[in-house]
C-alpha cells in the first residue's frame, strides 16, 4: 500500500469507529453511564501509554504534535471522569448527625 491508500484506511476506519462511538454511546441508558465512565477511564488509560509510545517513536513534528494532543485529551477525559465518580461516590456516603 501506498502512503495515499494508508492515509485512506486509516481516515475510513477513524470515521467508522467515531460513528459507532457515537451511536453506541447514544443509546446507553442514564443508569449506566457511571459504569461506563469507568471502562472509558480504563480506554483512556491505556490511550495515554499509547500515544505516549507513538510520540516516542515518532519521527515527523506532525506525529509528536498528534501524540502530544492524544495524551492531553485523554488526560482530560480521565482526569473528569475520576472527578464526576468521585462526585457520585459522595453521594453515597452517610452523613454525620449533627449535634
Amino acid at each position: 500500500m501506498t502512503g495515499a491508500e494508508t492515509l485512506i484506511v486509516s481516515l475510513t476506519i477513524f470515521a467508522l469507529a467515531a460513528f459507532l462511538g457515537f451511536e453506541l454511546i447514544s443509546r446507553v441508558p442514564t443508569l449506566l453511564h457511571t459504569p461506563l465512565m469507568s471502562g472509558t477511564n480504563a480506554i483512556s488509560g491505556i490511550i495515554i501509554v499509547g500515544a505516549i509510545v507513538a510520540g516516542g517513536a515518532s519521527d515527523s513534528t506532525l506525529q509528536k504534535a498528534l501524540a502530544f494532543v492524544a495524551i492531553v485529551f485523554a488526560t482530560v477525559n480521565v482526569v473528569g471522569g475520576f472527578l464526576v465518580t468521585d462526585r457520585m461516590l459522595e453521594m453515597f456516603k452517610r452523613r454525620k448527625p449533627e449535634e
